[in-house]
């Protein structure tokens, strides 16, 4: 029998996909690398896949999809992170399946270091400087992996060579500001910003820490909006896109587009659920007709393991606690545990309250931890 309104997902992390596709009124059947308990909870189906560090592979990651849509008659696939440095992937997939979201020419393009270059001089969008050769004065520089995101793909410069997935950027000045837009493959639709940090550890300093919207410092952001608007323009971009700069009063960069929904899903939750469906419509071609309503300001972080952990204290989850972690499970020192969220009147005070929230869900991991330990 089909699952009314199924929607197959696949990304690294599912849970943000499927909970923006329940409140459009949509049956997700996932497949991502944690199985988490929320996005059991929230989806029709799921599968996980066997090894997260080795990533999505072809056959095993169609089979699972092919599992779950047997006797779904879904819709189509929509894709988060995960794909960005294997798009042929998404060629294969789209063999099978109607993809919702960039094509794989359109994936590949988008974070090719040496085409995105190219596109930012011809649309004189300041792009910091790109190199494949070990730079005269590393200080200067990072390094990042083609096709990475979410921070953990880039690391400080040294003296060595990069590898063939690997290049060098310039660092640039600026404090980290995404705008999230909605693509119909010609026009862009900007739906708003947000502002990031990091949480360094060991090997990752630039590690996603969390996000607020609206962007904290208002300055310049009709100046990125416009420049994001060019650069999906010109990429030809379908459905929910985020373009990342470093700005400031005085100056921008554009770093990188992330041509599918991403890690702000939760902060940009609209009053009317509308999002997932407005992301299926504008693949399909059609953007909103009105603007999608944010009645709040919104913030998230992700808590990360601060020591090893043998097995996940079993405990009650706060309400503002997602992406949780399954009882039992084992973790590394530096694993996330889960994403914790904050709404507030203004974008200052869901800052301060998600921050709040944190050192308290941090808290009560030591004292679950420490009980396991002594038991």
């Amino acid at each position: 029998m089909s699952e009314p309104n199924a929607i197959l997902i696949a990304a690294a992390s599912g849970r943000g996909l499927a909970n923006a596709a329940r409140r459009s009124g949509y049956s997700p059947l996932v497949v991502d690398f944690f199985g988490d308990s929320d996005t059991r909870a929230l989806a029709a189906a799921t599968r996980e896949i066997a090894d997260p560090a080795r990533g999505f592979e072809s056959d095993e990651v169609l089979a699972y999809l092919r599992e779950l849509a047997a006797d779904a008659a879904p819709a189509g696939l929509v894709y988060g992170s995960g794909f960005e440095d294997r798009p042929e992937i998404l060629d294969l997939l789209a063999r099978h399946f109607f993809v919702f979201g960039n094509d794989a020419q359109t994936l590949a393009r988008a974070k090719d270091p040496r085409a995105l270059a190219t596109l930012c001089q011809q649309l004189q969008i300041p792009h910091p400087e790109i190199a494949f050769a070990a730079p005269r004065d590393p200080d200067n520089w990072l390094v990042k992996r083609q096709g990475g995101g979410g921070g953990l793909h880039v690391r400080l410069a040294g003296e060595e060579e990069v590898s063939p997935e690997e290049y060098f950027q310039r660092r640039v000045s600026g404090a980290p500001v995404s705008v999230l837009l909605l693509g119909d493959g010609n026009a862009a639709q900007i739906l708003g910003t947000s502002s990031q940090w990091t949480t360094p550890w060991p090997g990752m300093p630039f590690r996603f820490g969390g996000a607020v919207r609206p962007a904290l410092d208002p300055a310049e952001l009709a100046v990125l909006s416009n420049a994001a608007r060019k650069i999906a323009e010109a990429l030809g971009l379908v459905g929910l896109n985020s373009v990342d700069f470093l700005a400031d009063a005085a100056s921008y960069h554009l770093i990188e587009v992330n041509p599918r929904p991403g890690a702000t899903l939760d902060i940009f939750a609209d009053a009317e659920g509308a999002l997932f469906a407005a992301h299926l419509a504008a693949c399909r071609g059609h953007l909103p007709e009105r603007p999608l309503v944010f009645t709040k300001a919104a913030a998230t972080a992700i808590a990360y393991a601060p020591h090893e952990l043998p097995s996940m204290p079993g405990f009650v989850w706060p309400d503002w606690c997602k992406d949780r972690q399954r009882s039992g499970t084992s973790l590394r020192a530096g694993d996330p545990v889960c994403t914790i969220l904050a709404e507030a009147e203004t974008a200052a005070a869901a800052r301060a309250l998600v921050a709040e929230r944190l050192a308290l869900f941090e808290a009560q991991l030591l004292r679950e931890a420490q009980k396991e330990c002594a038991a």
